[in-house]
C-alpha cells in the first residue's frame, strides 16, 4: 500500500495504458493517491505530491515507474454468472443511494440487488430504493436489528449461487461484480472471495488516520487460504482478524455460506458487540474445510469516517467486536486448544495493531493498550450475553465446526458430491446439488467439546 503524508490527499485512478496527461484537481490537495491499473486491472497504488493541486504527466510517469512493468500484470478474470448483491442498511438513505448508483453502474449483465432495511425508524430507505428506479433492486424490510441479521436475510432471499455483500458506505468499481464471478469461475474450489477495500476520500485528518489504522487494503496479489496450506505470513492462522478480508467486500457461494449457518447474529453492527461478525464468519468458513480467495481485481471504495467523534466510535466498536470474536473462539471447544497454541503470536499481533494506530496521525483518538484491553473485555462479555439472548429468540448462533472429512477437499464441493451420490442411489434425477444444513449431531458434539476434533484441527493446522 502506498504511504501517504498527513496532508489533504486527492484519491483517483490512473491506467498505464491510457495516454499520459497532467493531473489537475482542487488546489487544497497537497498530494494524490492513485490506484494504478493496467487495462482496468489494479496493479498498486502510488502517492504523488501536488503543487497547487497539480502534477505533470512526467511526474506521474516517474511515480508509476516504481511499480513492475505493465506487462507483468495478469488480466483479472471476469464472468457473467448471475450475482446477487446484498446491502444491509439502517437509517442511512443518502449513503445507500450513493452505494446503489455505483452497484447499478456495473458492467455485469446478470446482476440483482437485495436491500435489507434493518428495523428502520422511517420510510426513507424504502424511498431511496424506489428513487434508484431499477427493477433489479428489491427492497426487504427486516424487523430485527443487526448487520448479521440483515446479511442472513439477504442470503435467504438470494436466488443465485453467487451472493456478494457490501455496505452502504461503499462505491464498487464497475467491474466488481464481473470479477467476483470471474474469481469463482476461474477456481471452482473457492467458497468465498474478498477483495481490496480502498479509501474513497483522504481529505480530512480523520479519514487519513482511519486509512492507516484500519489497514483494509490487503494488497494486489491474489491469494488462496485453506487449512491444508497455512500461509507463512500469519502465525495465528486461521484465527487472524482481517487476514481474509472484511464484510464490506465479500462474496460467497450461497450453499457453502448457508451450510455453515450464515453469519452469527449475536455479533456485528447493530448489536452490543458492534463488530467481529465478518472475521468470525470467515474463520468459521475456513474451519469447515472451505477454500477462501482474495481477488485484487474485485475492488471497491469505502468512505471512511470524516470527523473525530465518528472515528472514535468506529475504532471503539472494532475493539469491542474483536473482543466478541475472541470470546467465541474461547467458548469453542474445538477451536480453543488450537487458538491457545497461538496465544504468544496473538499478543504480538495486538501490539502491532496498537503500534499501527499510534502512528496513524494526530487525528487518531488517544487510546492505549489498557483502554483497548478494556474494550476487548467488554466485547467478550457482550458476546456471552447477546448469544444467549439470540438463542432464546431462535436466532442464528452457529458453532465453529471442524471439517467433516479431510480439509484437502473443499467443503462445498464435498457436500455437493455427497448430495449427488444420495440422489443417484435413490434413483432420483441428478440436477443442481442441494446443500444440506450442518448435521445436528455435529453441532451437539461441537458444543459439548469434542477433544478428538480439536486434535484433528491441530494436525491440519500449522503451528
Amino acid at each position: 500500500m502506498a504511504m501517504t503524508p498527513d496532508v489533504p490527499t486527492w484519491v483517483g485512478e490512473l491506467d498505464r495504458l491510457a495516454p499520459a496527461r497532467d493531473l489537475e484537481v482542487d488546489r487544497r490537495f497537497a498530494a494524490a493517491r492513485l490506484l494504478v491499473t493496467v487495462g482496468g486491472t489494479p496493479q498498486g497504488q502510488v502517492t504523488v505530491p501536488l503543487r497547487a493541486g497539480r502534477a505533470t504527466a512526467a511526474e506521474l510517469s516517474l511515480a508509476v515507474a516504481a511499480l513492475p512493468a505493465a506487462g507483468t500484470v495478469a488480466v483479472a478474470p471476469s464472468a457473467a454468472d448471475p450475482v446477487t448483491v446484498v446491502v444491509a442498511t439502517r437509517n442511512r438513505p443518502e449513503s445507500l443511494a450513493r452505494c446503489l448508483r455505483a452497484v447499478l453502474a456495473s458492467d455485469h449483465p446478470a446482476l440483482s440487488v437485495v436491500v435489507v432495511d434493518n428495523d428502520p425508524d422511517d420510510e426513507r430507505t424504502e424511498l431511496a430504493v424506489r428513487a434508484a428506479g431499477s427493477d433489479r433492486v428489491r427492497y426487504v424490510r427486516e424487523p430485527r436489528r443487526g448487520a448479521s441479521i440483515g446479511r442472513n436475510r439477504g442470503l435467504a432471499e438470494a436466488r443465485t449461487e453467487i451472493v456478494a455483500f457490501t455496505d452502504d458506505d461503499t462505491e464498487v468499481d464497475p467491474a466488481w461484480a464481473s470479477r467476483i464471478a470471474g474469481a469463482f469461475a476461474a477456481d471452482p474450489e473457492l467458497a468465498c472471495v474478498s477483495g481490496p477495500v480502498l479509501a474513497a476520500r483522504l481529505g480530512s485528518p480523520e479519514e487519513r488516520a482511519a486509512d492507516v489504522a484500519l489497514a483494509w487494503n490487503k494488497g494486489f496479489t491474489p491469494r488462496r487460504f485453506t487449512l491444508a496450506e497455512p500461509p507463512a505470513d500469519s502465525p495465528i492462522f486461521p484465527f487472524a482478524p482481517g487476514l481474509f478480508g472484511i464484510g464490506a467486500n465479500l462474496a460467497v457461494r450461497a450453499g457453502a455460506a448457508r451450510a455453515v449457518g450464515g453469519f452469527d447474529e449475536a455479533m456485528g453492527p447493530g448489536t452490543p458487540t458492534h463488530g467481529g461478525e465478518d472475521c468470525e464468519f470467515l474463520v468459521r468458513m475456513i474451519l469447515a474445510g472451505n477454500v477462501l480467495g482474495y481477488a485484487p481485481g474485485a475492488y471497491l471504495w469505502h468512505h471512511h469516517r470524516p470527523d473525530q467523534a465518528a472515528l472514535n466510535t468506529q475504532l471503539e466498536g472494532y475493539a469491542i467486536g474483536l473482543g466478541s470474536f475472541l470470546a467465541k473462539v474461547a467458548l469453542s471447544p474445538q477451536g480453543r486448544s488450537v487458538a491457545l497454541r497461538r496465544l504468544p503470536a496473538a499478543v504480538a499481533r495486538l501490539r502491532h495493531i496498537s503500534d499501527r494506530e499510534a502512528g496513524a496521525g494526530d487525528a487518531m483518538p488517544d487510546s492505549g493498550l489498557l483502554e483497548r484491553g478494556g474494550r476487548i473485555a467488554r466485547g467478550g462479555w457482550a458476546y456471552v450475553q447477546r448469544s444467549r439472548e439470540v438463542r432464546r429468540n431462535g436466532g442464528a448462533v452457529p458453532p465453529m465446526l471442524l471439517p467433516a472429512r479431510s480439509a484437502l477437499v473443499p467443503a462445498h464441493i464435498r457436500r455437493a458430491a455427497e448430495a449427488a451420490r444420495v440422489r443417484i442411489g435413490a434413483g432420483a434425477h441428478v440436477g443442481p446439488a442441494a446443500v444440506p444444513a450442518p448435521r445436528p449431531d455435529r453441532q451437539a458434539e461441537a458444543e459439548a467439546g469434542d477433544d478428538r476434533g480439536a486434535a484433528e484441527l491441530a494436525r491440519n493446522s500449522a503451528a
